[in-house]
């Protein structure tokens, strides 16, 4: 199981497992492989670095920006929207890799 994706569901699984910081460098460091390894034809590592980027960015959301707007539902909705779009690319990275 590739580790970014291993992280990504950890996170998913339990929100507080993973800190903030740990799913910027997560999210940076599977961009940064997918770039130095030209993953370009390898779509199962395409959808691990975008399950490793909405992870962060609705962990980074829920943790910071959304900390004062927390009554606004739209911005709830966002959160859940980038955490949605995590899901769907851990599993289409599973089905990828069977």
């Amino acid at each position: 199981m590739n580790s970014y994706i291993e992280l990504v569901k950890k996170w998913l699984a339990d929100n507080d497992s993973v800190r903030l910081e740990e799913l910027r460098a997560n999210k940076d460091d599977a961009r940064d492989a997918y770039l130095a390894n030209d993953w370009a034809n390898d779509r199962a590592n395409d959808w691990a670095d975008g399950a490793a980027y909405w992870t962060y960015r609705a962990a980074y959301l829920a943790a910071y920006w959304f900390d004062d707007l927390a009554d606004d539902a739209d911005n709830n909705d966002y959160v859940e929207y980038c955490k949605q779009k995590a899901i769907e690319a851990v599993a289409k990275y599973e089905e990828l890799t069977k």
